[in-house]
Parts: C-alpha cells; sequence; structure tokens
C-alpha cells in the first residue's frame, strides 16, 4: 500500500476491503457487502463521520458480543401496513436495509407501510434508508435510537441520545434528503476529530465532569441541536421507538442496569407510496418548480449558493466516484493495523 497521505481510494475498492473484514469477522458474505455498501455511501457523500472510519468499532462489538454477525432477523409482528423486525443484534445496516424493504412492500399494498426495528446496532447513515425509499418512489422516514451519549437540555451529563432522523422524496433530478442528529454534532465526528488531531469549536460538547470544551481527546457529550428543542426530539424518537418495541435503551442506561450498559439500537423506517395520493409525474415537477423558487431567493452575501437538503452530499458524491474518497493518515493506519490484526489485505490507493 501506498502510504502518501491523502491519497484517493476507490470507492469499489474502499466496499471491497470493507465487505473482507466483516466477512472475516464472521458475517455472512452479503450482510458484509451490505454494511460495507452503506459506510461507503456515506463516504462518497461527504459524511466521513458515518463512514469507513466506523469498520474498527463494528469490529470491536462483534468481539464484544453486542454485534451479531450472524443473527436471526424475524418479523415478529405484521398487520396489512407494518411489521415489527426483531433484528437479534444485527448490524444496523443489514437490519434497516429489510425494514425499509419490508416499508416499501407495505406502502406498495396499503399506500404506506412502517416497520419497526427492535434490538439492532448503529443504524449508520440514516439517509441511505430513506433514499432508497425516494428512489423506488417513495418518501421515506428513518429513525434510530440508542443509549445515552448527548447531554439533555439543562443537564451536564447524558441524558438522551444524538438519534438521528431522515426524510427524502423523489424529486425531478434526484432525490431531496434530509439527513439529521438531533446533536450540535454528531459522536462520530467527535471521534474524528479525536482521531485526526482537529480542534472543535465552542459550544459542540462537553467532557466527562460536564465542563465545556474545545479539546477534541475530552470532548466526550455533545450538546443537543437547538437546545430544548434537539433534546426534545431526541426524547421522542426513544419514545415512539424503543418503548413502542419493548426494548427501552436510556432509562436501562441510566439505572446502570446490567442490559443497559451494552450496545443497542431501535429503529423506525416509514414509506409512502406517493403515487397512491397524486400524480408522480405531477409531485415531482412540484419538487422541481419549489426548488426554483427557493433558489431564487435573495441571498446572504456570505452564502455561496442556496443548497437543498441532500445537494451538497450529491456534487461531492460526483467528486469522490470520480476522483477517489480520501481518508486522513489516521483513519488509513488504523484500518492498516485492523487489516494486519485480520489477515486481510488492506485496499490499495491509486
Amino acid at each position: 500500500m501506498t502510504s502518501a497521505p491523502q491519497q484517493p481510494i476507490d470507492a469499489d475498492a474502499l466496499r471491497g476491503f470493507a465487505a473482507a473484514v466483516f466477512a472475516r469477522a464472521g458475517m455472512r458474505a452479503p450482510d458484509a457487502a451490505t454494511v460495507a455498501e452503506v459506510l461507503v455511501w456515506a463516504n462518497l457523500r461527504g459524511m466521513d463521520s458515518h463512514g469507513v472510519m466506523r469498520i474498527p468499532r463494528y469490529v470491536e462489538l462483534i468481539q464484544a458480543g453486542d454485534m451479531n454477525p450472524a443473527p436471526n432477523i424475524r418479523v415478529t409482528t405484521e398487520t396489512p401496513a407494518s411489521v415489527l423486525i426483531d433484528a437479534d443484534r444485527a448490524a444496523g445496516p443489514v437490519a434497516m436495509s429489510a425494514a425499509m424493504e419490508h416499508a416499501v412492500a407495505k406502502a406498495r399494498g396499503a399506500g404506506i407501510g412502517l416497520a419497526l426495528v427492535r434490538a439492532t446496532t448503529h443504524t449508520a447513515a440514516v439517509g441511505y434508508y430513506t433514499t432508497k425509499a425516494a428512489e423506488a418512489g417513495m418518501a421515506g422516514i428513518a429513525i434510530s435510537a440508542s443509549w445515552p451519549n448527548m447531554a439533555y437540555h439543562g443537564a451536564r451529563a447524558a441524558g438522551a441520545s444524538t438519534n438521528p432522523i431522515s426524510i427524502a422524496v423523489p424529486g425531478g433530478k434526484a432525490p431531496i434528503v434530509l439527513d439529521m442528529g438531533t446533536g450540535i454534532v454528531s459522536i462520530g465526528k467527535l471521534m474524528q476529530a479525536r482521531k485526526t488531531g482537529q480542534p472543535i469549536p465552542p459550544g459542540w460538547a462537553l467532557d466527562a465532569a460536564g465542563n465545556p470544551t474545545t479539546d477534541p481527546k475530552t470532548a466526550q457529550i455533545p450538546l443537543p441541536l437547538g437546545g430544548a428543542k434537539g433534546s426534545g426530539l431526541s426524547l421522542m424518537i426513544e419514545l415512539i421507538t424503543s418503548l413502542i418495541v419493548a426494548n427501552p435503551l436510556l432509562a436501562e442506561t441510566l439505572e446502570r442496569s446490567a442490559e443497559g450498559k451494552r450496545h443497542r439500537q431501535n429503529g423506525a423506517v416509514i414509506a409512502i407510496d406517493i403515487a397512491r395520493y397524486c400524480d408522480m409525474a405531477v409531485f415531482r415537477r412540484e419538487v422541481e418548480r419549489l426548488i426554483k423558487s427557493l433558489k431564487a431567493l435573495p441571498r446572504d452575501p456570505d452564502i455561496a449558493e442556496i443548497l437543498l437538503p441532500g445537494e451538497r452530499g450529491n456534487k461531492i458524491r460526483a467528486q469522490r466516484a470520480r476522483d477517489g474518497i480520501k481518508l486522513p493518515p489516521p483513519i488509513l493506519a488504523e484500518l492498516q493495523a485492523l487489516a494486519d490484526k485480520l489477515g486481510v489485505e488492506m485496499v490499495a490507493t491509486r
């Protein structure tokens, strides 16, 4: 492998490497390919905090017994418009991809489909799943809940989670995709800053003692986005995912139960068959009309371009698909060490 810093890597090569690592860690080949696809999708769109830098952590979760590399994913409850999936601690991308497939199938029959996911693990970039719904001509919604890792508004300790939410709809040219966490910064971005030595801005995070910090080495607890709004939204995601599927996460951890200390997540996805309610061509045309109107608004002089949700990611994807994905040297070194440990050939840079 070439060790020069910031050398680009082909997306296909990165997918192959990630899949090989997960397969060596015990995942079935189709599941390993799914997880690799979702992680590299995030890298291609500039969401590096949810990309292949997560590979070592996923392997740690497998080795700790928290992520099940060979889960028995099954539907335990089903109605004409919904399913409840017991994920058996599957990798999040595997469980959430299956959930969206179920939701889309239900929506084709009932107009709307809901899939609840119980007992999965890190769900990665949830925009991946809503994009799949949008590509199928559906509106998609995805949320996931995790254990407490973010300060609840007014508290100086973790009491909520940076629970993400994504909403996507088909557009005339490309899907419009909102993908955001409820924290002012994601745990992944704090991890990335810690590994690369990048300083973090004031107001992002607290240290373990609950004090504000700009040191990435001591930053442990992100603050909620918009104060009470972010922590409130996070709480509601816990209530309509974890509690509905009878797998509480926040209270279990805050009460220090043994099970609460294990890595667990829950999720939910919704698909809406737009064509059931309006003409699809008209919908797409109205999306483009609205985009044109928004981009014609008077622009802040400090803003280069008015962007729609997902548009920045589309631009980055086009560039990275052509030129390759650049990973910081510390991330490459961590992946190299893992490859050596597992006996997997390290991905080659261009």
